[in-house]
């Protein structure tokens, strides 16, 4: 069996806002990713608020093609490791997660930050293509992105939340979709 890696099956929603019960004080982890250039590697900083604690990882992701799936690998590092990697930083995505359950289902929110601050993205992990395939989108699941790459960190890290509006109204789906940036 082969630890190293896992397969990821999942659906990306872009939704408006965290849906309630969530409000941005709710339970939270920042994070930082730092895409490094020319490969397909990311540093992932995690923080967690509440407790203060620090996970440094190293990550490969791999997005299959057209396809809802994707390949991670990760090494868990230490200070002195990750310190080895801090040239890489500066090709940023900033925000912060949330997790929540809707209908027996867990999903991951994403509110991000900086550049991006307007794009809330929800996201549902499953165990297989079969159980992702039956999944009926919950009512705050306002457009799905899964198979778009635009929509992809390593693609995002290079652009704005203007960019992100653009993207949207060129699919052409503005329908209950508020684009405008949200109060800070």
């Amino acid at each position: 069996m082969n630890k190293t890696s896992t397969t990821e099956h999942y659906r990306l929603f872009l939704v408006e806002r965290l849906p309630e019960p969530l409000t941005p004080a709710s339970a939270h982890l920042q994070i930082f990713d730092n895409y490094i250039d020319g490969t397909r590697l990311r540093l992932r900083l995690i923080r967690d608020p509440a407790t203060k604690g620090w996970v440094r990882i190293l990550q490969q992701h791999i997005e299959i093609e057209e396809t809802s799936t994707s390949k991670l690998a990760e090494i868990y590092l230490n200070d002195e490791e990750y310190s080895n990697f801090e040239q890489f930083e500066g090709r940023e995505i900033r925000k912060n997660r949330y997790f929540h359950e809707f209908d027996r289902v867990n999903f991951a929110f994403d509110v991000f930050l900086g550049e991006l601050w307007g794009l809330n993205t929800a996201r549902v992990d499953f165990d297989t293509a079969e159980v992702l395939n039956s999944f009926e989108p919950p009512p705050f699941a306002v457009f799905e992105v899964t198979y778009d790459p635009f929509f992809v960190g390593k693609n995002l890290v290079s652009v704005g939340f203007d960019d992100v509006r653009a993207r949207v109204m060129q699919t052409g789906a503005t329908d209950g979709l508020n684009l405008a940036v949200p109060d800070e």
